[in-house]
């Protein structure tokens, strides 16, 4: 629980979606989807078996990461609903001005733009409340939906980190993307 010092974490809303700070009471619906093995499968930092106990770890780390800077993570929730679908956050390097983008989306929600949706309300609150100057995000050479996210939302290819990270015994090529404040904010100037 947060203490009334505390800073408040945002809550961002979309069209469809509610982003929202994660609860304890997460843990079990964030163990259900993520703990899909083709979830662990798209991401670098899911492990598979997902056991008992790591949704709470994780999600007790996200007040005092937002405290200090250095992350923000947010539960993508259905508007109305209020189902967990997925989650998605920033880690933040302040030096730089700059955030690494990461998200899932819950297998039997794939292929309805949540992530999408998700993403740029995440690109919007960077480059506004954070202010930071660039995002970038990778997703494996095979997670080819992934790759589809990224161009969507402007992001461009900037090369690719040949067997960057090794998973489940095998080496796995990474592809890089990025975008800078200005290239957002030109792609919603008025008459594009």
């Amino acid at each position: 629980m947060a203490t009334p010092s505390a800073k408040r974490r945002p809550t961002l809303e979309t069209e469809r979606l509610v982003l929202r700070p994660f609860e304890l009471g997460d843990a079990p619906r964030v163990k259900l989807l993520a703990g899909d093995r083709e979830i662990a499968a798209t991401t670098a930092r899911i492990p598979h078996p997902y056991e008992a106990g790591m949704a709470e770890a994780w999600i007790g780390t996200h007040q005092e990461d937002f405290e200090k800077g250095t992350a923000v993570n947010f539960a993508i929730t259905l508007k109305g609903t209020s189902e967990l679908v997925g989650a998605i956050g920033l880690i933040v390097n302040r030096d730089h001005e700059n955030a690494e983008m990461g998200y899932w989306i819950g297998k039997s929600y794939w292929n309805q733009g949540y992530c999408t949706e998700a993403a740029r309300a995440v690109l919007q609150y960077a480059f506004g409340e954070q202010r930071l100057h660039r995002v970038f995000a990778h997703h494996f050479s095979h997670n080819i939906a992934s790759g589809r996210v990224m161009q969507k939302l402007g992001m461009r290819h900037e090369g690719r980190r040949r067997q960057h990270v090794k998973k489940w015994g095998q080496f796995i090529d990474s592809e890089m993307y990025g975008i800078l404040r200005n290239e957002l904010e030109s792609d919603q100037s008025p008459g594009r």
